[in-house]
């Protein structure tokens, strides 16, 4: 009899704690964890964790809700590449077509990029590019 009641009383015990208790939160598949990264990644919202982290995390139901996403950047931070970067980025465009047409034109005379690049970069600086 006692044995019987020991048993009753232990699954009473289990139910009620799993009715009264808090639900765990809801495990995710590795699909619904990806696309979240990648909105929250899209977004800047990963917290600076790491895909990995995150994935443990989201599919063991642990991961808090998404955070609500960041303002815009206002426009000095919008403004990133400076004057000079962009000055640059001009330069290895324009020099990425010469280095194009010269190997057409077989006038690289075996030379590989860095070098062409870097005596194309000192010339169009000149040039004012």
């Amino acid at each position: 009899m006692n044995t019987r009641f020991l048993i009753a009383a232990g699954l009473f015990l289990a139910a009620l704690a799993t009715a009264v208790g808090p639900a765990p939160a809801q495990a995710k598949s590795m699909k619904d964890c990806a696309a979240d990264w990648k909105q929250m990644k899209a977004t800047n919202q990963t917290g600076g964790k790491t895909y990995r982290e995150f994935s443990k995390e989201c599919m063991s139901g642990s991961a808090g809700p998404m955070a609500a996403p960041a303002a815009a950047p206002t426009a000095p931070a919008a403004a990133k590449p400076t004057s000079g970067r962009q000055a640059m980025i001009a330069r290895e465009r324009a020099c990425g077509a010469d280095w194009k047409a010269d190997k057409a034109a077989g006038k690289t005379a075996g030379m590989k990029w860095p070098q062409y690049w870097s005596e194309c970069n000192k010339r169009k600086k000149t040039e004012g590019m």
